[in-house]
């Protein structure tokens, strides 16, 4: 399970660049409203610094700033890592979840501290499998495109063209060469829909490389 895009600070790059050297597929997505917890085995004042993960060091840049003005924010691997080292140290601090608090038993100094509330981070579940159809889909591509005037706009016209709604476009290099880049498409259908495919079909002649990530469920937004 990966974090993809959170509604504050939008689209996590890392994933989207390692579905460009992986094969696995998209086989389900989760939407989660996400409430972020300052933990730690020490008081408010003597904290001296703040691990988490960069997401959610930016999700909580407000409050830190008002806060803990002079602490330094450290970036770590994961929430539940910066959890392990602020539990070993009472000047550290950690940002997590509840759950994390009472996994690692250490203590909630401050709940809720997100900059907006009502924040959403959309995670995929990745793996070899295929979903099934449900009938309320969704279907992710990645594709490069030819180099030419109006390349982006001819891959992008059959959808369009067949009335299936884009949800999401985004964009990151290939890595392969300089201002060369290969671009993420979520849309609504299923990959087999006979619109969908028909539509496939076309962009595929007007890119160099296309591939299907996943077709799955559209997720209903759970609580963390």
């Amino acid at each position: 399970v990966v974090p993809i895009e959170n509604s504050t600070e939008g689209v996590i790059n890392h994933t989207l660049d390692m579905f460009i050297d992986s094969d696995l597929r998209i086989c389900s997505e989760i939407v989660m409203e996400i409430t972020e917890n300052l933990l730690s085995n020490g008081k408010l004042k003597d904290i001296k610094k703040v691990l988490s993960r960069d997401s959610a060091l930016a999700q909580s840049r407000q409050w830190l700033a008002n806060n803990l003005p002079n602490a330094e924010l450290i970036e770590v691997s994961s929430t539940t890592r910066g959890v392990q080292l602020a539990k070993k140290n009472p000047h550290y601090a950690a940002i997590a979840s509840s759950l994390a608090g009472t996994i690692y038993n250490i203590p909630i100094l401050a709940k809720g501290i997100e900059d907006i509330p009502g924040n959403r981070t959309r995670f995929l579940v990745i793996g070899e499998t295929e979903s099934k159809k449900s009938g309320k889909d969704k279907t992710s591509i990645m594709f490069s495109i030819k180099d030419k005037v109006g390349a982006l706009y001819s891959a992008l016209k059959p959808f369009q063209t067949h009335k299936i709604n884009l949800t999401k476009i985004e964009s990151r290099p290939s890595r392969r060469r300089a201002w060369d880049y290969v671009f993420f498409v979520d849309f609504e259908g299923y990959k087999d829909d006979p619109l969908v495919a028909k539509a496939l079909r076309e962009v595929l002649n007007h890119c160099m490389y296309l591939r299907v990530l996943g077709s799955f469920p559209i997720s209903e937004q759970k609580r963390r």
